[in-house]
C-alpha cells in the first residue's frame, strides 16, 4: 500500500480550490467559537497580523479591514497562487501572501502584534520570536476524535487510533517552553449535519480526513452505507472536534 502524501494532496487542492468550503451545506450544533472571529476580536486597527497556513486567504481577507496589514504565508505554491487570485477579486489592499515555511519565518524579531494558525502546523519558537512583547498567538487545530464515526466506519483516517488530546498537550507544552507567559485552551465537540451526500463527498475529497478517499469505487460504496446508517432529519451526522489555544507573551 502506497503511503498517503499529505504535501502533494495539499498542493493539488491549493491549485484547485484553495481552502474554501463555503459552498458546502452543513449545520453545526455545539460550536462555541468561530476562529477568525476570535482573531478579529483581539485585533486593533494599528495591528500587523501574520497568518500561518493561510491557504487561499479566504478567511484573512474577511478580517483585513480590522487591521493595518495582514501577511499570510503558506508552504504550498498552489495555495499562494489561489490566495493572490482571491486578492485580485477583492477590494482588499492591505493583505500580502507569501510562500514560506513556518518552520523558519523570514521576518524580523518582534514584528507582529498577532499571529494566527488555523489547522496548520507551526513552530512555537519561531512564533514567539516574531511576536512583540504584548503579542498574542491563536491557533485552532483538529482533535484526533474529529469525524470519529466516519473514520471508524472506514477503519482508517487522519489521526485514527491516536489518543484524543495528544496534539493539544504537545502544543501546550511547546508553547510554554517557548516562553509564552499565559496559555489558555478551549475545546468543543460539535454535531455536524451535512445536507446532501455531495456535500460530504466534497469534504472528503478536499481534505485528508479519509486519505485517498475516492480512489476506488469501494470508498463510495462504503460511504453510501455510512450515509444510510447516519442520516437524520437534520442531515448526515458526524462530529467536528476542535481545540483552540490562545497564548500571550
Amino acid at each position: 500500500m502506497v503511503a498517503f502524501n499529505y504535501d502533494d494532496f495539499y498542493e493539488k487542492i491549493g491549485r484547485e480550490n484553495g481552502w474554501d468550503f463555503s459552498d458546502i451545506n452543513v449545520t453545526s450544533e455545539g460550536m462555541t467559537w468561530r476562529f477568525y472571529d476570535e482573531v478579529k476580536r483581539i485585533c486593533k486597527p494599528e495591528n500587523i497580523i501574520l497568518d500561518i497556513g493561510t491557504g487561499g486567504g479566504e478567511a484573512v481577507l474577511d478580517i483585513a479591514s480590522s487591521v493595518t496589514l495582514v501577511i499570510g504565508i503558506d508552504l504550498s505554491s498552489g495555495m499562494i497562487e489561489t490566495a493572490r487570485r482571491n486578492v485580485l477579486n477583492s477590494n482588499v489592499s492591505n493583505t500580502r501572501f507569501i510562500q514560506m515555511n513556518a518552520e523558519k519565518l523570514q521576518f524580523p524579531n518582534r514584528f507582529f502584534d498577532v499571529v494566527s494558525s488555523h489547522h496548520s502546523p507551526f513552530n512555537p519558537q519561531e512564533v514567539a520570536r516574531v511576536l512583540n512583547d504584548q503579542g498574542t498567538f491563536l491557533t485552532q487545530q483538529v482533535s484526533e476524535d474529529d469525524k470519529l464515526n466516519i473514520k471508524t466506519f472506514f477503519n482508517r483516517g487522519q489521526s485514527y487510533g491516536e489518543k484524543d488530546g495528544t496534539l493539544k498537550e504537545n502544543y501546550v507544552d511547546a508553547l510554554n517552553n517557548a516562553g509564552f507567559s499565559e496559555v489558555k485552551v478551549f475545546d468543543y465537540d460539535a454535531a455536524e449535519y451535512y445536507s446532501r451526500p455531495e456535500d460530504l463527498i466534497f469534504l472528503l475529497t478536499h481534505t485528508p480526513i479519509i486519505p485517498d478517499f475516492g480512489e476506488t469505487n469501494a470508498d463510495f460504496e462504503m460511504l453510501e452505507k455510512f450515509i444510510q446508517k447516519n442520516e437524520t432529519e437534520k442531515g448526515i451526522m458526524t462530529n467536528s472536534k476542535r481545540f483552540m489555544i490562545v497564548a500571550n507573551m
